[in-house]
């Protein structure tokens, strides 16, 4: 397989976030490989919460932010979304970052890293996550990589502290792998519009 790149985004804003965690356990899985990626950190980009998407800009003249994501998302192979479980539902943070943008996730595959404090490891937020994936044009994989009891599970620079989370971690990057893969092929020879 030939290196591809992924973005990888974190879904969290709060103080004391776990999700950083979640994303050193993937990048470091995908590098291993010698895959590139990019990490999306929406504490970092301080997004506004969405007015405008990125493409109801006149063109040339998006925030600088929305410019540089778009050409990052443009170039990409396929997304990793990290996302904890907030009531049962996505956090906010993570439906603004996704929502700036449409067409340049489209043809690409998504991965969904869920995470919880408790047992569920974050399936909950997951099945709407996957929802909202599919209808931004990027589908989801049909695995998860749920991570439940994060804060015991990984440590802060997320290595695994259970054997079976570094299984099901390598079992999940595979089929993304396999799925962004195959899309970056298909997309080389055209989209259907």
């Amino acid at each position: 397989m030939k290196p591809l790149s992924v973005a990888v985004l974190l879904g969290s804003v709060r103080r004391d976030r776990m999700g950083p965690r979640a994303a050193r356990l993937v990048t470091r899985e995908l590098e291993r490989r010698g895959h590139e990626v990019h990490l999306v950190d929406p504490l970092e980009l301080k997004l506004p919460l969405l007015d405008r998407m990125y493409k109801e800009h006149p063109e040339g003249q998006a925030p600088r932010k929305l410019e540089k994501l778009a050409r990052l998302y443009r170039k990409v192979d396929g997304f990793l979304i990290v996302s904890g479980e907030y009531n049962h539902g996505i956090p906010p943070a993570l439906k603004n970052l996704l929502d700036h943008f449409l067409e340049e996730y489209f043809w690409r595959p998504s991965g969904i890293v869920c995470y919880s404090a408790g047992s569920f490891g974050g399936v909950r937020a997951a099945m709407q996550l996957r929802m909202t994936l599919a209808e931004l044009g990027m589908s989801s994989v049909p695995s998860l990589l749920p991570i439940p009891r994060i804060g015991q599970l990984l440590n802060e620079n997320g290595v695994a502290q259970e054997d079976f989370l570094n299984h099901s971690a390598s079992r999940f990057i595979d089929e993304f792998l396999w799925y962004a893969s195959a899309l970056a092929e298909a997309r080389a020879g055209g989209t259907p519009y």
